[in-house]
């Protein structure tokens, strides 16, 4: 069977060369393009997406899957037949025409999102994110027998999972988080101004890549650059590239993008390199690599031990901001839990509410029992019903997250929280095999913790399902437990 695997790795390996050509284009658009290289760079998107959906699903593909699954592979050859089947059985029922539509589309929808949202010009996005829905719709019927049409958008990104499971997942969790929230919010509010002063972009950027790299993050294999909403790409195991934004009058913002990115990277970049150019060169879903992004830069970089080391760093260079500030009121400042309107910055205690609102709007949308015309007050009405809160206009609304803007409309946001429960999760298992990591982290050290998530997570790439990983890595099922501890724990100390 030699020939056969031969042919169908050369053919994976030149769709993964398309692919990873269009994520170059998507970077580019993310962060350099100019406004006008939009309509083209929507054409040049969609025809790699076309070819290599053509290339992908061409018979021959199917064929070579069907001989390969009789013959007797080492055990990683076996595992890039079967995810390459699931794989193939997905790309198989999407038409290579709606998708190429579908990406030409999507890039135009991004940039008059990258446009509307300074604007609060929500109108400006109105009718695409309309045709938005239609594709999404028309996707996940191209898979017909769903319980519920979000579900075959969901497994793209979450294999395994469905929308009554994940309802299931979020309403224990919620359970928790809201008694949390009630007790915490009840008490006097901490003080963050210290984090609000004027604080250079130069030296935000400098500072946050330091720890990137400190990290593990291999910088001869990834760069940093600004752009409108952060995120980490891949074009090949020795390009992983982070972005992020920077505000001067909010230090948070770029420090805890660049963690957070650099968690995803590091995943990526600690995938064995023997699956370059092959579907296991990725992250098994979306929760599992939320959960490394989570975890790197909430339960390392937003505890106490972590800022022990850094922030005598931190003072040194910004002295006129924080020279004066204590510790214990930085470390509170950074780890303030109030009701807010803004995802990406919300705490760790809120975060998940903010992720359950996105979840079940995307279902109201997808059912069709929420138009979009209607989705800018159904967004303030759920955030009054469940935070408290309104924001003063839709660009701190439902125009603040890129998702549905850049893709489809379903499936964006469950693994994010997911990912956090899994970070609790996977930790809990890093400190039982080395409780020496706390104090590592105290030290400005993290070898171990880097070399053990490898060892046990990011070299396997996709060759595990992620609850196959899940089960390997813990001995169970997704479970809540560790990560409400977590929680309880840190806040508890915190907040009394």
């Amino acid at each position: 069977m030699q020939p056969q695997l031969e042919d169908l790795k050369t053919r994976l390996h030149e769709i993964n060369d398309l692919n990873g050509a269009a994520a170059v284009l998507n970077w580019d658009q993310s962060t350099y393009m100019p406004a006008g290289g939009a309509p083209a760079r929507g054409r040049q998107m969609a025809t790699l997406g076309r070819l290599a959906q053509e290339k992908f699903i061409d018979p021959a593909v199917g064929k070579l899957l069907d001989e390969l699954e009789k013959a007797e592979l080492n055990e990683d050859d076996a595992a890039l037949v079967r995810i390459t089947r699931l794989d193939y059985e997905q790309a198989v029922k999407i038409p290579p025409a709606l998708l190429s539509a579908f990406t030409e589309h999507s890039a135009e929808a991004y940039q008059k999102w990258a446009a509307a949202r300074p604007a609060n010009d929500f109108a400006a996005v109105r009718e695409s994110l309309e045709k938005t829905l239609d594709f999404s719709r028309q996707i996940a019927d191209c898979f017909p027998g769903y319980d519920h049409i979000a579900d075959p958008l969901i497994d793209f990104a979450d294999y395994g999972m469905k929308a009554a499971s994940v309802r299931e997942v979020f309403s224990e969790l919620r359970g928790e988080l809201v008694p949390l929230v009630q007790q915490i919010t009840a008490q006097e509010e901490a003080d963050d101004s210290c984090l609000h002063l004027l604080y250079p972009e130069d030296k935000q950027l400098a500072f946050g890549w330091e720890i990137a790299k400190q990290y593990g993050y291999d910088t001869n294999r990834g760069r940093q650059d600004k752009t409108h909403h952060p995120f980490m790409t891949k074009f090949s195991l020795g390009d992983v590239r982070i972005t992020t934004r920077v505000k001067e009058n909010n230090l948070g913002e770029a420090l805890f993008s660049t963690l957070h990115e650099t968690g995803h990277a590091l995943y990526e970049q600690g995938i064995n390199m023997a699956y370059e150019g092959s579907p296991l060169a990725n992250g098994t879903s979306a929760g599992v690599h939320e959960s490394q992004s989570r975890l790197w830069e909430n339960l390392v970089g937003r505890s106490r031990p972590f800022w022990e080391h850094y922030y005598p760093q931190l003072q040194a260079t910004f002295p006129d901001q924080l020279g004066r500030v204590s510790l214990d009121t930085f470390h509170r400042a950074i780890n303030k839990v109030q009701k807010s309107l803004i995802r990406t910055d919300a705490d760790e205690v809120t975060y998940n509410l903010h992720v359950m609102i996105r979840f079940e709007l995307e279902l109201q949308m997808l059912e069709g029992t929420l138009a979009i015309k209607d989705l800018p007050d159904a967004w303030h009405a759920a955030y009054e019903a469940d935070l408290g809160v309104r924001a003063p206009s839709d660009a701190n609304g439902c125009l603040q997250d890129v998702h549905w803007y850049a893709g489809v409309i379903g499936g964006s946001f469950q693994g994010y929280t997911l990912g956090n429960i899994l970070s609790g999760l996977f930790y809990e298992q890093a400190l039982a095999a080395h409780p020496e990591i706390t104090a590592e982290v105290g030290r400005g050290q993290f070898g171990t913790l880097h070399t053990w998530l490898k060892e046990n997570i990011y070299t396997h790439g996709r060759k595990y399902t992620a609850p196959e990983l899940i089960e390997k890595v813990t001995g169970g099922p997704l479970r809540i437990g560790p990560y409400v501890a977590y929680l309880k724990g840190k806040y508890g100390e915190l907040y009394g």
